[in-house]
C-alpha cells in the first residue's frame, strides 16, 4: 500500500504542477481528462475515475478479476489524490524542457512504484488489453502506443498548438523510460557467450577471479568442422569489463558475444518469484 500512496502522490504532483498548467496531455485517460478540464473546468481526478469505470467494467468480465479490482483501487486512490492536492500544489510554468523533464521523471517514478506492486492506473493499459482480445496478433506495447498516440494527437485540436503534442510525446517517452528503469534497471545483467577451444582455462579464470558460474555447451565450427565449446555466463553490468578482459587475456582468439538481459533470476541475482 505504501508504494501505491507514494506513487500516487508523485503522479499527482506531476499532473498538477507540470502537465495541466502547461497544456500537456500525458496520454491515456489522464490525457483525456486533462483536455476535458481545459474545455469545461471539470475536475481531473473525477474525470479519470468516471472514464475508467466503463473500461474496468468491461475488463471485469474479460480480464482477470483480481487485476481489475486492484486497478480500480489504485485508480480511485490516484484520482482522489490529484483533486485533493490540486489547491496546495503550485503550478510550474517555466521552460518547457524543464516541464517535460521533471514532470516525466515524477510521473515515471510514480507509475513505476505502482507497477511494482502489480497494479496500474487504468486507462491505456486496460484499453489495450481489451483491444488485444479482438486483435490478438498485436502486441500490448503497440496497442498502448496506438491509444496514447491518438489521444496526444487529438490535443492539437483542443489546444490549437502543435508543439503541445510534440512536448506530450517527449513527456510520455520520459515517463515510460523512468518507469522501465525503476522496474528493470536494477535487475539488468549481461550474458556473455564465448566460443573457445579452451573451455577449461576460461571457465576456471571466470569462476575463480570473478566468482560467476559458467555453463559449457559442446559445439563445432560450421565452416571448419573443428570442435569448439560455447560458454554461457551471466554477470552484472559492473563486472562486464573485468570478465571481458579476463577472457581475452586467457584466450586471445576467443569469440565473444555480449547480450543485454532485462532480468536475471537465480543465485547471485534475483531470487525466483513464487
Amino acid at each position: 500500500m505504501l508504494c501505491y500512496l507514494v506513487g500516487g502522490a508523485l503522479y499527482a504532483l506531476s499532473v498538477n504542477c507540470f502537465t495541466v498548467p502547461n497544456n500537456i496531455v500525458p496520454g491515456g485517460v489522464t490525457g483525456l481528462s486533462t483536455m476535458l478540464h481545459a474545455l469545461t473546468g471539470f475536475p481531473i481526478g473525477v474525470g479519470i475515475l468516471l472514464m475508467n469505470l466503463p473500461l474496468l467494467l468491461a475488463a471485469f468480465f474479460v480480464i482477470s478479476k483480481r487485476f481489475v479490482l486492484k486497478t480500480a483501487l489504485v485508480t480511485a486512490l490516484v484520482s482522489v489524490m490529484i483533486d485533493l492536492s490540486e489547491p496546495f500544489l503550485p503550478p510550474f510554468q517555466g521552460e518547457m524542457i524543464l516541464v517535460v523533464l521533471f514532470g516525466g521523471l515524477l510521473s515515471g517514478v510514480g507509475l513505476g512504484l505502482i507497477f511494482l506492486r502489480g497494479a496500474t492506473t487504468g486507462g491505456s493499459e486496460v484499453a489495450a488489453r481489451l483491444l488485444q482480445k479482438a486483435f490478438p496478433y498485436l502486441s500490448m506495447g503497440r496497442l498502448i502506443l496506438a491509444v496514447d498516440a491518438v489521444i496526444i494527437a487529438s490535443s492539437i485540436f483542443v489546444f490549437h498548438y502543435l508543439a503541445a503534442a510534440m512536448y506530450a510525446a517527449v513527456f510520455v517517452f520520459i515517463t515510460s523510460l523512468m518507469a522501465d528503469k525503476l522496474l528493470y534497471g536494477g535487475e539488468e545483467g549481461r550474458l556473455l557467450m564465448v566460443v573457445t577451444p579452451h573451455p577449461k582455462e576460461v571457465t576456471e579464470a571466470v569462476t575463480e577471479k570473478i566468482g560467476r558460474g559458467v555453463t559449457v555447451l559442446p559445439g563445432y565450427g560450421g565452416y571448419t568442422g573443428k570442435e569448439r565449446s560455447v560458454l554461457l555466463c551471466a554477470v552484472r553490468r559492473s563486472q562486464l569489463v573485468r570478465v571481458r578482459r579476463l577472457v581475452r587475456a586467457t584466450d586471445p582468439e576467443a569469440f565473444m558475444m555480449i547480450v543485454t538481459t532485462r532480468q536475471v533470476f537465480g543465485e547471485g541475482f534475483l531470487q525466483n518469484e513464487e
